[in-house]
């Protein structure tokens, strides 16, 4: 089976390219954060709490692929108590009587086998596909918070701005003192849009490399479990032929 390691290598490679830029980049990363940093904090949080789950995805397969080693080593230790997450199905169909190099199932049983695992780990990646829809979601509502702020803004100019008065300086003053609030809106608005789609971006890469890898050890358990497995309908269709 294929190492984890590596996709935690690639992970943190992209993380630390992620983290460099921002770095040379800091000064209007962190003018677009203060323009309204209470929203974008919660972007930045929900971000951190998806990437930790990205790397939740790949850390449980390290587990499994010990009770693997064990199982195909006879080493002990396989009992209830220990047996796995993801190949808690697998572990329940052969327990603890079977055989590491011989073991019998049926065609459907291997089937549903196989289908259990892979629903487990379905579930674990639609936990963060809902954290990439939730920062784009966050950057959405940042952008119409801040056109909304913007337009009221922009509407409070228009009805103040006094046309009456002969000194056009000072209409020009007061117009130009005015439009700052419909600015500051329109900084909130982007600098959401950046923040939650940028995270998005950050988590969805992350969130492939998981599933690369829990594609590869899904694939390799297949080829173990059908390469190991005395299928039950293989020697009943023998039993009938002799």
């Amino acid at each position: 089976m294929s190492n984890p390691k590596h996709t935690l290598f690639w992970m943190t490679l992209f993380l630390a390219v992620v983290a460099v830029v921002g770095v040379l980049i800091h000064r209007p990363l962190i003018e677009a954060f203060m323009a309204n940093w209470v929203f974008n904090l919660l972007i930045v949080f929900v971000l951190l709490i998806g990437i930790g789950l990205t790397y939740r995805q790949v850390f449980v397969l390290f587990p499994e692929m010990r009770w693997i080693s064990q199982f195909r080593t006879g080493n002990a230790g396989l009992s209830v108590l220990q047996e796995p997450r993801l190949l808690k199905p697998l572990a329940r169909q052969l327990g603890e009587d079977a055989k590491r190099d011989r073991f019998t199932l049926s065609t459907l049983s291997l089937r549903t086998v196989l289908d259990g695992i892979h629903s487990r780990m379905d579930e674990q990646r639609e936990i963060t596909r809902y954290f990439i829809s939730l920062l784009i979601f966050l950057g959405l509502l940042g952008t119409f918070w801040g056109l909304l702020g913007t337009i009221n803004a922009v509407g409070e100019v228009i009805t103040n701005l006094d046309m009456s008065q002969q000194d056009f300086g000072k209409v020009f003053g007061d117009l130009q003192a005015g439009l700052l609030t419909p600015l500051q809106g329109m900084g909130t608005a982007f600098s959401s849009s950046l923040l939650g789609l940028g995270g998005s971006l950050i988590l969805g890469f992350l969130d492939i490399q998981a599933g690369h890898a829990q594609n590869r050890f899904y694939d390799g358990l297949e080829e173990w479990l059908t390469s190991v497995t005395n299928l039950v309908d293989r020697v009943d269709a023998e039993k009938e032929l002799t």
